[in-house]
Formats: C-alpha cells, structure tokens, sequence
C-alpha cells in the first residue's frame, strides 16, 4: 500500500482497537497474522538475496508474524532458522502459528545473531510496555547482518518515535494497515529504515469508529487557496510584518515569501527611519510603513499579522504583539514574539499559529519531554493556537487535539533564515482563507518540498523562488 493513500497515523493502542474491531466484523485473528507474515516475507524477498534467515521471535502477536516469515521463507527454498525468546502463550494466535513452523529453533544468543545473512525481528512490537534489557538487547545489538524489523524495531515505541532501553537500527520495517506515529517521529524514522506499509485486509471503516486524531502530512489534507476571475489585491489578503532594526533581512524573507504564497498586499512596518529605508531598498512589491501599529490597526483590511521574524524580545515587542491580538487579528507569532513571551504562554493566547522550534518551545512552555505530539498538544490547548513546533520532525496540533506529523524536510532546511519563510508562507495562506491548522500544514509542507527541488547548497531564498513550484506539485497531487 503506498504510503500516501493512508494519511492516518494510529497510536498502538489504536491499532489493537483496529485488531478488535475487525474481529468483530468476522475477520479472525490467525488469518490477519497469516497476512502480517506473508507481507513480511514478500518484503524480505523483493528486498534482499537469499541467505541464512534468523528470525527472532517474541512471545507476543509481533513474534507469531514471525513464525508465519519463516515459514513462507523456507518454502520458498531460504534457509531459516527461528530463535524464540520465550513461547508464546498457550492458545493464543502466535502459539498456532509457532506450532506450523516444523524447521530448526536455535538458541536466543549472541553467538546465533552473529551467524545470520539476515535478521528478522519480531520480538517486540510498537506497542512495547516495557524497555529492551538484558538477553533481547545483547542479541539485537550483536547482529551484524540486516535488519528487517516487523512492525517497528524492538524498542521503538510506536506511540512517540522513541527508545525505550534499546533499539536496532533496521534496514527495512514492515507495518500493516496504517503507519504510527513512531515511523515518522525521530529517532524512530532513522531507526526504521525503509519502510514498507502493507495491506493485510483489515478493513479502512474501522477507522470510523476509531476516530484517529494524527495523520500524515501531505496535500490530501489540505487545498491551497486558488484566485478566481474576480479574485484582487485585497481580496487575497493584505499581511502586515512587524520588522525589526537589526535583523532586517528577516523580515525580508518573511514577507518575500508571503508575496511568493499568494498574499495580495503586504506590509512591513519598520521601526524607524534608518530601517525604513532599508526595507525600501529590497523588494519592490512590499509596502514600507513607518506609521505606529495603532494606526495600522486603523485599517481593518489588515487582518492578518506576523510578527516575530528580526524582533527583539523585549517589552517593545510584547506590546505590540498585545496590541494586534486585543485588535482580535489573526497572528502569527515566531521568532522574537516567542522570546517575548518566555515563561508567559497566556500571552500568545489568541494566536492564530505559533511557529517555535524546540529551544523556544522550551522557553515559553517548559520541556517536550519525550513525547513530541502530547507537548504540542497541551501547548495548543493552552494558548487557543495552532502550534507548529519545528523540526525535521515537524508536528502541527490544533487546540481541539488534531496532529500532524510532517516528514519531508530534507537536513539542507537547517539553515539561518528558512523559519522566516516559513513563517511568510503560513501568514499569506492564513491571510487568504485558509484556516490555521491546515496552513500550517500547508506551509510545512511546501517548505520541505521546495527544499527537496533544490538540493544541496540551500540558502533560505532559494526556497521562495521553488515555493510555486512546490504548490503547483501539491495543487496535482
């Protein structure tokens, strides 16, 4: 199944549910692992050259695919052989698939790990309850061959993307029915190699009753505004940018992108003459301000502010960016509006979107923790904002408790600059309609996309040249 037709990422608990519920629809349990296990296989076929096959079996579901691979994989003339940490529980699914496998078991032990051509693991699964310790964590360090893991790595947690005790880093992971968030969150990203999502039958209207609440970024989820015949300047949005007097280039690429992402006017509002006279000097579609904020806030056709990008964070600051919100506009706060509002969440209550990365999250809401999506979540319920907290993992989540993972950021983004864009890129789609959660979306997206067009050597403009580009590809998609 390819990735990008199953947007939904369900937690493990989630899929257990999704397990149930297709039981109770008459599909049975033994013939959902046959499935697992012949996915398994298949992957193991069309990916590696026939060689010694070690499964590692766990006593759980996760270990009784297992015993369906090598099964499948023997028949298929591979030499396999099955390592069992311990049995699986009497008459449960994995002992009925455990008592068809008629070829050798061979010791858990580092000295059998160390012999493969290949590893399976099918000790643990995502919804591991426990850190891997002792024997498991010896043998699963100890192999050197691939790794081809079922359904995560041993040791990822499905839920967060992180490692509890220890995980191998697989050469491929094969999952089934939906993704977890654990795939697409780092370290569990990196760890799960390639990753391959299969169909086992489970049926998609179970997703109904399990109402998932996280899904996977991309440009099913959300529709880019589109100008018609009658569209003009005004009624694509006008954006105002509070620029700053040092870091003017900002500002400047905040609002280059902006342009670039279909804002029909924008604004910087420089702070003083000498800035002023900077900002007139750069891009000639952006309006140049000196008026106060006051005044600005005079003309309600500005409904959309950013502020945030080339700002100190002082009282300068937090008073302006308390003013735009009591005006009830629709902001976007980064950069220095968040280093404003350090210890202070309730100030940013009333954003439209906040753009932190990891440092500045900590600063205004305290420490992530381990699970990304849950600290983005309490901080969106707290403030009433959308929170876009970046990374190449980034995770966007809506006060209501929806989530978004984004995965296609290249490592090229990690450079000064690019978080003005982006920041640009979510203004001008808010300032166009769009509603917040799904421009955030939107405009994490395209950021990643356009940087992937580049390549190596990225500066922050690059990516407003290669924005329209990249909404041209998401409008086809």
């Amino acid at each position: 199944m390819p990735l990008d037709a199953a947007p939904e990422l369900l937690t493990p608990a989630e899929m257990g549910r999704a397990d149930g519920l297709a039981a109770e629809a008459g599909i049975p349990g033994p013939w959902l692992m046959e499935a697992a296990g012949r996915a398994v296989a298949r992957a193991a076929r069309r990916r590696f050259r026939p060689c010694r096959v070690l499964v590692l079996a766990g006593p759980g579901n996760n270990g009784g695919d297992g015993y369906v691979a090598a099964r499948l994989l023997e028949a298929a003339g591979w030499p396999v052989t099955v390592a069992a940490l311990a049995p699986p529980r009497a008459g449960s699914d994995a002992a009925a698939a455990a008592a068809r496998w008629r070829g050798p078991l061979v010791p858990f032990s580092v000295a059998e790990a160390g012999r493969a051509g290949l590893v399976i693991d099918a000790v643990f699964g995502a919804g591991l309850g426990r850190p891997v310790e002792g024997l498991a964590a010896e043998v699963l360090r100890a192999c050197e061959a691939p790794i081809l893991a079922v359904d995560t790595p041993s040791g990822l947690d499905g839920a967060t993307g992180q490692v509890r005790g220890f995980a191998p880093r697989a050469a491929m992971t094969v999952t089934f029915f939906r993704l977890k968030p654990g795939h697409l969150l780092l370290p569990g990203r990196e760890l799960c190699g390639e990753t391959v999502l299969a169909d086992i039958g489970l049926p998609p209207s179970v997703l109904g009753r399990i109402a998932p609440q996280a899904w996977r970024n991309g440009p099913r989820l959300w529709r880019l505004p589109v100008a018609g015949a009658e569209s003009h300047k005004y009624s694509r949005g006008h954006l105002s940018i509070l620029g700053g007097a040092a870091m003017t280039g900002a500002a400047r690429l905040a609002a280059g992108a902006a342009h670039r992402m279909g804002a029909g006017l924008v604004t910087l509002r420089a702070p003083d003459a000498a800035s002023a006279m900077l900002y007139r000097a750069a891009e000639p579609g952006s309006l140049v301000s000196e008026a106060t904020i006051e005044a600005l806030l005079g003309d309600a056709r500005r409904g959309t502010w950013l502020i945030g990008p080339g700002l100190e964070p002082d009282d300068a600051t937090r008073a302006a960016l308390r003013a735009v919100l009591a005006a009830g506009r629709q902001v976007v706060a980064d950069a220095g509006a968040l280093g404003a509002s350090a210890g202070a969440p309730e100030a940013l209550a009333g954003a439209a979107v906040l753009t932190p990365h990891a440092g500045e999250f900590h600063r205004v809401f305290g420490p992530i923790g381990d699970d990304k999506i849950a600290a983005a979540r309490r901080a969106a319920a707290l403030t009433g904002a959308v929170v876009l907290l970046k990374g190449a993992d980034t995770v966007v989540a809506a006060p209501d408790g929806r989530a978004i993972v984004n995965h296609n950021a290249p490592p090229s983004l990690a450079t000064g600059g690019t978080g003005d864009v982006l920041a640009g890129s979510i203004a001008a789609l808010l300032a166009q309609g769009m509603a917040a959660f799904e421009a955030a979306a939107a405009g994490a997206w395209l950021q990643g996309e356009a940087a992937r067009r580049h390549g190596p050597g990225l500066l922050a403009e690059d990516l407003i040249t290669l924005l329209p580009s990249a909404a041209a590809a998401a409008s086809g998609a």
